[in-house]
């Protein structure tokens, strides 16, 4: 969880510095939206190979290594002094945040039973909105006392002892000698000889064969379209469209954030709590998705249209603790949809579709607002998108990836 607010904390400093870094380097709002998605892309496919490597090396050392490019790539964003020098250390973040996420993934399947993991993923993705959440009062007193350039040098420099940190803390299972009874638990007293073999590349390839995969991919990019329209915009939203200065959007953006902790933490309980009912470990995360993506259209679209500056905040609250709600839940649904051996893959396979959609909303908005002057319709886009992410997770998410023998794979496997 540590490590996941740094991850977001990196990815709010930009947005946070939209406007003095603007000013200073005469960016237009295009410029910023390219700047701003330089992250996504290389994010987005740097998760398939991190994904394999995950699955084979472990979370300790690609968290570990990945934790520290992104950080050295933060602290180098102090000293540029052009657009494409810029662009440069964002490609790197994406590249170095890319393990994150699906490790994760892999660290909640590997060290918790299949019934408790929909609430450690809860807390743990609730960095997500607690980062974005201190970023500004946080980043922006950091701005004010050490300038932008101080703010990404510091930043850079917590991450580096973060990554040292990890890898002298954490063990992968497999390097931890457990008992009988501990690997049932775990399990949930469903062991085979499976457990422990590594992934062939058979069963990469036969991920993209699956219709959850797809669901997956499609409806993340739903999620994170919106997600990451709010992290990137919002700060420049309340000042432009709403007129609020610097100081007062940075404390008036906690209360979204808030709204988007709150229901990334409720996530996990109501994936878990379902599942105790009676509801597939499949339906017990699919429908929170669902019903997520639904209410954070719902409630974006009054808070583009409304006049009121306190009815806006609330809409966009209750939009973020929807969308995060499906934030959560999808977290929770890679953990319960594959074997364990193949789960930081298909995390990583959703993350990759997730950001090479939401990748662009960045930059749609960018377009848009150059366009008209106006974040309406950049709100309206992301309230369409999310209602196809809830369609794909509805239609496509039905059964889990099953689990293949060894002897049943291909030789050359």
């Amino acid at each position: 969880m540590i490590a996941g607010l740094i991850n977001y904390l990196d990815r709010s400093a930009l947005s946070i510095a939209n406007k003095p870094i603007s000013d200073e380097m005469h960016l237009t709002a295009s410029q910023m939206g390219l700047l701003l998605s330089a992250f996504s892309l290389p994010y987005a496919f740097a998760q398939l190979p991190i994904g394999v490597m995950l699955d084979r090396l472990g979370a300790r050392v690609m968290l570990g290594a990945g934790m520290l490019i992104w950080s050295v790539a933060q602290a180098a964003a102090g000293f540029v002094h052009s657009l494409n020098q810029f662009i440069v250390t964002r490609l790197l973040l994406g590249v170095g945040e890319g393990p994150q996420f699906p490790a994760g993934a892999k660290v909640f399947g590997e060290w918790f039973a299949l019934h408790e993991r929909g609430r450690p993923t809860g807390i743990f993705v609730a960095s997500t909105t607690i980062a974005p959440g201190l970023a500004p009062p946080l980043l922006t007193a950091m701005m004010l006392g050490f300038g932008w350039r101080g703010m990404f040098i510091v930043m850079g420099a917590l991450g580096i002892l973060a990554s040292i940190a990890w890898y002298a803390l954490y063990r992968d299972r497999r390097d931890v000698a457990l008992s009988e009874e501990e690997l049932d638990y775990l399990s949930s007293g469903k062991r085979s000889a499976d457990d422990e073999r590594r992934m062939t590349s058979a069963e990469w390839r036969g991920l993209f064969t699956k219709g959850i995969t797809w669901g997956m991919i499609i409806g993340w990019m739903g999620v994170i379209y919106m997600v990451f329209l709010y992290v990137t915009w919002l700060p420049a939203y309340l000042q432009k469209e709403r007129g609020l200065s610097l100081t007062e959007s940075g404390w008036i953006l906690m209360i979204p954030f808030i709204g988007g902790t709150l229901g990334q933490l409720s996530s996990g309980f109501v994936a878990d709590g379902l599942l105790a009912r009676g509801l597939s470990p499949i339906n017990s995360r699919k429908w929170p998705i669902c019903i997520g993506l639904v209410f954070a259209a719902v409630f974006t679209v009054p808070a583009a249209y409304t006049p009121n500056l306190t009815l806006a905040i609330l809409y966009l609250t209750l939009a973020m603790y929807f969308v995060n709600l499906a934030s959560g839940g999808g977290w929770a649904l890679v953990s319960v949809a594959a074997p364990r051996r193949l789960v930081a893959s298909l995390g990583s396979i959703q993350n990759f579709g997730g950001y090479f959609g939401g990748s662009a909303a960045p930059l749609i908005t960018g377009i848009v607002v150059d366009q008209t002057g106006s974040f309406v319709n950049a709100l309206l886009i992301s309230a369409g998108v999310s209602l196809a992410g809830a369609l794909a997770y509805l239609l496509l998410v039905k059964e889990p990836i099953p689990d293949t023998p060894a002897e049943a794979l291909p030789a050359s496997a």
